[in-house]
């Protein structure tokens, strides 16, 4: 008989024939699909890609390479762990797995489907400037929809309605890292949950991996020579056995231009909200 967890995931874990709950499955090469030991699990616009990439240099961890939207999508969750696990990338036995879907951290359901599915994992949040994360996830916005000949609005109009901050704005919603911390923080200890510095990680790789390997109780494997930076893109690339990659082109686009009024606007209205989110993990950034 298989056993539920609880009435929550009876709509979610299948079980297999034989009453079991695959946690893995095998390859006839040796590689098994595993359900991930790791997640990260935001923010958008944070820098989830480049966190990805570079923890991929680590020859002990397999990443998933597309955004699984598992815990977020209702038309995804409700295929179940088993669909879940055909996601994950084939992996050695002695390798972790890692997905990455930046939407988990701001939605509200998450954090308790992914506590259900194991309470011991190890997660990933990956947090920029909140103002600078507003400004990067409208450039996204607008080029997708200039690329697909979409009309657009023009930034002061979706951050600011009648002279002040637009509260309608999503944008504006998910970088109140606080709000959604303390949801998270509801399921899981702080320790189990490492934040990367995305500012820093975007100046100074290096040493914000060397603090991701030793939250995961990795091997010291990534080092110095395995970043350089990229003049004509403007960013750190990666250097792996001699083969050098880079993000996508998207990555790293310059922000449009906004009237400073605005701008003191907005690190007005996250200065309170950031202040708590500093309490809240006992930790400090330098944002404006």
């Amino acid at each position: 008989m298989c056993l539920q967890v609880d009435y929550f995931l009876l709509s979610v874990l299948s079980c297999f024939k034989d009453g079991s709950i695959a946690k893995e499955t095998h390859h006839p090469n040796g590689t098994l699909q595993q359900l991930p030991h790791i997640i990260i699990i935001g923010v958008r616009k944070g820098g989830t890609r480049a966190l990805i990439e570079m923890l991929s240099l680590h020859s002990s961890v397999a990443a998933a390479q597309n955004e699984v939207h598992f815990f977020d999508w209702e038309s995804h969750f409700q295929r179940g762990l088993p669909w879940y696990l055909s996601q994950m990338p084939y992996a050695f036995p002695d390798q972790v797995t890692v997905e990455k879907t930046p939407a988990y951290f701001t939605s509200s359901k998450v954090p308790k489907r992914i506590h259900q599915m194991n309470p011991d994992i190890k997660l990933l949040l990956i947090l920029r400037d909140p103002t600078e994360r507003v400004l990067s996830d409208y450039t996204q916005v607008f080029y997708n929809r200039l690329q697909k000949h979409k009309r657009y609005q023009p930034i002061e109009s979706v951050l600011v309605k009648d002279g002040e901050i637009n509260l309608g704005y999503k944008a504006l919603n998910r970088s109140l890292y606080y709000v959604h911390m303390q949801n998270w923080l509801q399921y899981f200890p702080l320790e189990s949950i490492h934040i990367v510095d995305g500012d820093e990680l975007i100046r100074d790789p290096f040493p914000e991996m060397i603090k991701v390997e030793r939250f995961l109780k990795l091997e010291s494997q990534i080092n110095a020579s395995n970043f350089y930076f990229n003049k004509t893109k403007g960013f750190y690339c990666l250097r792996d056995h001699g083969r050098e990659r880079c993000l996508h082109d998207s990555k790293g686009r310059a922000h449009p231009h906004v009237a400073p009024a605005i701008l003191q606007k907005l690190y007005q209205f996250f200065h309170e909200p950031n202040k708590k989110f500093f309490e809240l993990v006992g930790r400090t950034f330098n944002w404006k």
